[in-house]
């Protein structure tokens, strides 16, 4: 008995030593998880820092990419909300370091494969007198290096972006096609762009030829515009805060491309007006209309023409000619998913009215007279892409050289009520967003009693940085 009461006293003392030893092995085990949250928690706080600080460096100052990938041929039906080619545009990528203040770059390459039934070289539209050296008709027969471009683009702080597209083309020439800086916060929906630009008007002057659905712009567009219009100038546009889309436009330029002539002058060769709205109908379809004004002054402009003995003259023109566009455009994609199949069909009508004098014979004659002509033209094409990669599309257009008055010099043109059209088929494979392989077709009937047939097979690669497209 004396032995049991000791050893149960030493158990009763022994018993609170093992409580303390049981907690003090929770708190540490407590310790231990607690340290390890914390050092998960200053982990998970530093990644969110360093995602915050690209975050930022992605959106002040945006560095958006100008040069446009080769095709749009996966474009979505876009909401015509958002700003055409006009505004600023999306950011190509997002990233910081010391490679966010260097220029995008991007490289365009095309090649063309071209065979006429017809000498490219004889080529003219009736009833249309044009510039020597024209960009009209179907170019150089066989393989020939089509136009490249080489692009740059950056902002250069936060008001203001530059960019700039060098064409390169068959011939080894190079030209500036666009070069200009633009506005990127002006804000109440105002943008200014100033410096060399394709002009506004219209729905496809704006857009850079491997952006086309087919290999050649209109026939109304090589007669009116030499192909496509661009100079040399400033651009205000205008998104006002409205449910609808609209967008606005004024252009001051210095005239120096046809239907105009660079002349030096001091004041505006160029005034463009621009007006185009748009919207969704349903979930599977948009369209977009608008209406454009281009006058352009000439001095002593040099226009190729034949005269009533069937022969080549040079005459010269001074005046004015004023251009005027409606145009249209309608996508369809199914809810708003182009990936598969998707329809486009979009049209323009162009009305040009050239007044003032014309000498005619330049060497030879040296006849001054009156001149005053207006003339029109349109077209409209379908483009379908029935399934992924491949698309089809019509084009057919036609134009009206009306009946010109040459003033005193009306007996040395013939007259005819010839109108000059054209039909086109393209197919082409997209292989991807940056790539395109295209065939096309086409029955020229631009020169009175003459057929040309037309086959082109085309390439298109885009490399480099890549900004949206414009609706």
């Amino acid at each position: 008995m004396h032995k049991l009461v000791p050893t149960t006293v030493a158990l009763a003392l022994a018993m609170p030593f093992g409580a303390f030893a049981d907690t003090s092995s929770d708190l540490a085990t407590l310790r231990q998880e607690m340290d390890a949250l914390r050092a998960a928690y200053e982990a998970r706080l530093q990644l969110l820092e360093l995602r915050l600080q690209k975050a930022e460096a992605a959106l002040a100052p945006p560095a958006p990419a100008v040069a446009t990938a080769a095709l749009a041929t996966q474009a979505t039906v876009p909401v015509p909300a958002a700003p055409p080619s006009s505004a600023a545009p999306v950011v190509a990528s997002a990233g910081g370091g010391a490679n966010s203040f260097n220029p995008s770059m991007s490289l365009i390459l095309s090649g063309l494969y071209t065979r006429t039934s017809q000498d490219p070289a004889r080529y003219a539209i009736t009833g249309f007198q044009l510039p020597p050296g024209a960009d009209i008709g179907s170019g150089t027969r066989g393989f020939s290096l089509s136009e490249s471009e080489l692009g740059f683009a950056a902002s250069i702080d936060p008001w203001l972006r530059g960019a700039a597209n060098i064409s390169l083309h068959g011939d080894n020439s190079v030209s500036v096609e666009e070069a200009y800086v633009q506005t990127t916060s002006l804000g109440n929906g105002f943008a200014l762009k100033a410096g060399r630009f394709f002009s506004g008007i219209g729905y496809l002057n704006p857009q850079h030829a491997h952006t086309w659905d087919f290999v050649d712009n209109p026939l109304a567009y090589q007669a009116m515009l030499g192909t496509q219009y661009g100079d040399d100038g400033v651009q205000l546009t205008w998104l006002p805060p409205l449910d609808q889309y609209v967008e606005l436009g004024l252009e001051f330029g210095r005239g120096r491309s046809f239907p105009g002539s660079d002349t030096g002058r001091n004041g505006a060769g160029m005034v463009a007006l621009t007006a185009h709205s748009g919207g969704d109908i349903g979930d599977s379809q948009s369209w977009r209309a608008g209406l454009s004004f281009l006058n352009a002054k000439a001095n002593d402009q040099s226009l190729l023409a034949t005269d009533a003995a069937g022969s080549a003259v040079t005459n010269a023109f001074n005046g004015s000619t004023r251009v005027w566009i409606a145009d249209a455009i309608w996508k369809w994609a199914p809810n708003g998913n182009a990936t598969r199949t998707n329809f486009k069909l979009q049209g323009e009508y162009l009305r040009s009215t050239r007044s003032g004098s014309l000498v005619y014979d330049i060497g030879g004659a040296d006849s001054p007279g009156a001149y005053r002509a207006t003339q029109s033209g349109w077209y409209v094409q379908g483009v379908w892409q029935f399934m992924p990669y491949w698309r089809v599309g019509l084009r057919t257009e036609r134009l009206d050289p009306g009946t010109p008055d040459y003033g005193l010099n009306a007996a040395s043109f013939a007259s005819s009520d010839y109108k000059p059209r054209k039909n086109s088929l393209m197919v082409d494979f997209n292989p991807s967003e940056f790539s395109r392989v295209r065939l096309q077709l086409a029955q020229d009937r631009s020169r009175e009693g003459v057929t040309d047939r037309q086959l082109f097979l085309q390439y298109q690669m885009s490399l480099g940085a890549h900004g949206a497209h414009s609706y």
